[in-house]
Formats: structure tokens, sequence, C-alpha cells
């Protein structure tokens, strides 16, 4: 605690040889941002400029990338930053916020996942009332809902902990999550109890709700050949994104709650994929196999060439 200004300072301890490998660290960590930011940029750009891809599927895909650079955003400058630092601290109202940020994004991308598999369950077996179902209206609702529920789910226990005493100012790990809670001098069953509630309403109840769609898209597909070919295209990027997405947050989640001592090179990394692999998955996923964004893709790289 710096005494002088009544601050209280987080002291990260994920982090392994940082000061031997300091640049290394900050090098790849800083491409690695990069191209996140440009991946994701180049795919929603090209959304917006195209008007044949101004349709829900594509909105809400531009939507789901904007996501995955707002968390990126949340995370890498201030792990840049330690990087290049003597001690990797925090002040404890920021690291609220980050964790606020962390998982309020988070539940912004399990929304918008769902959202897209209900699009692609009307637009599949529900062909002829699409355009009355899914509108501009529709759509716009399902944006505002995607920031706004989580944000208000998550910030119940952000304010909570705010208000409760710290005993331990060392965080094992390089970014502030659910870890935070075990800070507290006192273990709240309250913060707990709500925490699950939230996990079963952001994470578990989206992907059960994801899975029962495209169950039913795939019944629908074999008994019709004609749907085959549309529902493989448009439903096996959205499935690879959520599988992917889902056992990473998984491991997040649980760690935070479980007393399991991870050796520090394994939660280094662990985490790291965390914050990566799905921000940088995303863009490639998507446009690779979405045929629309593909064939623009195409043109576009091949004027340059």
């Amino acid at each position: 605690m710096d005494n002088r200004f009544n601050v209280t300072y987080i002291t990260f301890d994920g982090h392994v040889e940082v000061h031997r490998y300091r640049y290394l660290y900050f090098a790849m960590m800083f491409t690695v941002y990069i191209l996140i930011i440009s991946s994701n940029f180049t795919i929603v750009s090209i959304i917006v400029i195209h008007k044949s891809l101004h349709e829900p599927m594509y909105i809400f895909i531009a939507a789901l990338l904007i996501n995955s650079v707002l968390f990126s955003t949340a995370n890498y400058p201030k792990l840049l930053i330690d990087f290049l630092s003597e001690k990797q601290i925090i002040s404890y109202s920021a690291c609220l916020f980050q964790w606020f940020s962390y998982y309020c994004l988070v539940g912004s991308e399990f929304f918008l996942l769902s959202v897209m598999a209900y699009d692609r369950y009307v637009s599949i077996c529900n062909p002829l009332q699409y355009s009355t179902i899914i509108r501009k209206n529709t759509v716009s609702m399902f944006l505002i809902f995607a920031w706004i529920l989580p944000a208000c789910e998550v910030s119940v226990p952000i304010l909570l902990s705010a208000k409760k005493e710290i005993c331990k100012f060392h965080l094992k790990g390089i970014l502030c999550n659910s870890t935070v809670l075990k800070l507290h001098c006192v273990s709240s069953r309250l913060l707990h109890i709500y925490g699950l509630v939230v996990f079963a309403s952001a994470v578990l109840l989206p992907v059960l709700f994801i899975l029962f769609t495209y169950t039913r898209i795939l019944v629908i597909s074999y008994r019709c050949k004609g749907v085959r070919r549309k529902a493989a295209q448009t439903c096996l990027p959205h499935l690879l994104v959520l599988i992917n997405f889902s056992c990473f947050i998984a491991y997040d989640i649980l760690l935070g709650r479980l007393e399991v001592d991870f050796p520090k090179i394994v939660h280094l990394i662990m985490t790291l994929q965390v914050i990566t692999y799905h921000s940088l998955f995303n863009p490639i996923i998507y446009g690779l196999k979405m045929r629309g964004i593909y064939e623009h893709l195409k043109r576009l790289f091949c004027k340059r060439v």
C-alpha cells in the first residue's frame, strides 16, 4: 500500500523469468496484439464496406470480432507495460476494473454466439419466417443486450469486492480475473454463490442453448439434402469458435474457485492462451469458412498482389 496517496497495490506473481526475457515477451505479445487488431478489423471493414454483407449473420460476426478486440485491449496494454517494468503491480481499483472488463466481455462473447446460433436456426429451420423474425430492430436489440446484460451481471461482485478488506497483496497470475477473490481477508459465501449463478446464466445456459439449436439444425439438414451444405458452411465456424472459447474460459473460471496449485509456467501458458487464441482464431475461422467474407478477402489480397 502506498500511504502517500492511500492506494493499495497488487503484485502479479504469475510471470516467469520476466526480468531475463522481458524484451522477448514484449516483442512476441506486441506482435500478437497487432495481429489481433489488424485481422479482426480487416474482417469488420469488409463487412461494413460491402452492402452485400449487411445481413444479420454478418453483423453479428462483426460485433463478435469487435468484442474480441475490446477483450484484447482490456488485457494486452497492461501486460505489455508489465513486461518492461521493474515491478509487475496494479492498483486495486484498476485490478477491479480489469476484472470487470474481462468477464463482461466474456459474457458478451457467449451472448453473441447464442444470438448467432439462433439466427442460423431461424434461417435454416424456418426460412420463410426469417425476415419477419430477424428484423433490424431485433438485431439492434440483441446487440444492445449483448453488452448491457453481462455488464449488469458482472458489476455486482465488483461492487461488493470494492467494499471488502483485502489481506493478501500478491496475485497468482498475470492479470486480474476471478483469482481476485483469494485476496479477501474473509471468503464471501455470497460472492461464490452469485458467481456460480452468473456462470450458469452467462456461460452454461448459452452453451446448452447453442448445442440445442445446432443439434436441431443437424437433424433438419440430414432430412433435407438441399439444406445440408448451407448448414455446414454457416454452422461449422460458429461451433469451432464456441468449442475453442468454452474450453479456455472453463479453465479460467474454475481455476479461481478450485484450490489447485499448478506450476507457474503452466498457469502462464494457459492464461496467455485464454487471451490470445480466440481473439486470433475468430477472424481466421470466419475469414476462411464464411464464403461471403472469403470471396471479398480473396479479391482484396489479389488486388494487392
